[in-house]
């Protein structure tokens, strides 16, 4: 196939069909889900910081309009197309209107910087990928730890920034929600006040933020069991410059892209050690992969599949397997031998979304209840029309289509590219046969 997607026009459907093994190199964009706390953090420092590598994926571009919105001056560098600079907002009592925030989950992370400008905020509830509840209660709870007030209805939320308070605000969280660790830091980071927060979410997205942090002078101390911050005696006035990390989530659907075909290939721009459980789990399949400090080697033509099961639990823990690296893994395992087990109780409803499009491809999988599953390889997909009903499930879609017979085509790239701003771009500078199809 040859690509018929027009310049400036959006494709409609994806036609993805098997071809030679993928070869060659590749690299990744900045990661989506650090980039957004890094914006909201940057709104929330009250200085101009410059951060690079931000991906040009539709939350990202989100994200920066809610920021322009609320009232902080975004600008871009000429000739450097991934870097924004953020300015600093004059203090405002108006509530500005960020209706955009119902669509994207990750709109929560502006409130501490919105409560420091306004002393107030109103937001519509937070949209994102449908894949399963994923409540806000547990940011509530972090607001009222700092004496905010919080408010809830039918149509949104509100936070009312009280009297001010001193001394260090503790917190144990139930579990390790990375949604709520980052809001207590950046609540830290806008109150200037000390954080002791137990059982706090250490995924490389929070580390990104607490390195952010620590560059302007914050003490930050990450322990497996808790969290401390502590302000600098003297904060630094200077403009700050961040640099988002390259996306894990989109070097290890690469990779599964590349181990399905039996290629070989090298994924540049992601530091290995934030895809180490993932590379754990393409060993365990038989499928020699190695990391480097700024990227990961796949060599799949080298491959001895071992016919052992594949757990891929997703976990919170540190040196757990991240969520997002479950649906990816779930397409290349059902071309290899073995029983394998994916079970995924962060996103309950993830597995809702991706069962019936693999499904609609022929694969067989048992569902063991709603967020476990098994299936057994090898299978023979075949090529049909399924949809992108959330960022991943697209994605693992991608990883099928290019071993099952025939054409697959993909729709619902909207949810596509609210994660990756040009993945099938990337599958074909390593030799896929994919094209986009406009309208």
């Amino acid at each position: 196939m040859t690509t018929t997607h027009a310049p400036g026009v959006a494709a409609e459907v994806i036609a993805v069909r098997p071809g030679p093994p993928l070869t060659g190199f590749v690299s990744v964009d900045g990661s989506k889900n650090a980039a957004l706390p890094l914006l909201a953090a940057a709104a929330a420092l009250g200085r101009p910081v410059r951060l690079s590598n931000v991906p040009d994926s539709t939350d990202a571009q989100i994200m920066l309009a809610l920021l322009q919105q609320a009232g902080w001056h975004v600008t871009q560098p000429v000739g450097e197309p991934t870097t924004y600079v953020i300015l600093p907002a004059e203090a405002s009592r108006g509530l500005p209107d960020l209706a955009q925030a119902a669509r994207i989950r990750a709109s929560y992370y502006l409130v501490p910087a919105l409560l420091a400008r306004c002393g107030q905020t109103r937001l519509p509830w937070p949209g994102g990928c449908r894949i399963g509840a994923r409540g806000m209660e547990l940011h509530f709870k972090v607001y009222e730890a700092f004496g905010d007030r919080s408010r809830q209805d039918g149509s949104g939320y509100g936070i009312e920034a009280l009297t001010s308070h001193t001394g260090t605000v503790s917190i144990a969280l139930p579990f390790r929600s990375r949604g709520a660790t980052v809001v207590a830091t950046l609540r830290a980071l806008t109150t200037g006040r000390p954080l002791r927060l137990g059982q706090p979410n250490l995924s490389p997205e929070v580390l990104s933020v607490l390195d952010a942090l620590s560059s302007v002078g914050w003490e930050t101390r990450a322990g497996e069991h808790v969290l401390t911050l502590s302000p600098p005696s003297s904060p630094p006035t200077a403009p700050a410059a961040w640099t988002v990390p390259g996306d894990k989530i989109e070097a290890a659907t690469l990779a599964c892209a590349v181990a399905a075909t039996r290629g070989t290939a090298r994924i540049d721009g992601v530091q290995g050690r934030h895809v180490g459980p993932f590379v754990a789990a393409l060993h365990q399949l038989g499928i020699p992969a190695d990391t480097q400090p700024d990227g990961l080697t796949v060599r799949a033509q080298e491959a001895a599949p071992t016919g052992r099961p594949l757990r891929a639990i997703a976990s919170l823990s540190p040196a757990g397997l991240d969520a997002d690296f479950e649906p990816p893994l779930m397409a290349l395992a059902l071309g290899l031998p073995g029983t394998h087990l994916f079970a995924d109780a962060i996103n309950p409803g993830r597995h809702g979304n991706l069962l019936p499009q693999l499904t609609r491809l022929g694969a067989e999988i048992e569902e063991i209840s709603p967020t476990e599953c098994r299936l057994t390889g090898p299978q023979q997909l075949a090529g049909t029309g399924v949809e992108a009903t959330d960022i991943r499930t697209g994605s693992a879609l991608m990883v099928a289509g290019l071993t099952a017979r025939g054409v697959t085509t993909i729709g619902g790239l909207d949810q596509l590219r609210r994660g990756h701003a040009d993945l099938s771009g990337k599958l074909r500078a390593l030799g896929a046969d994919i094209c986009e199809v406009t309208p």
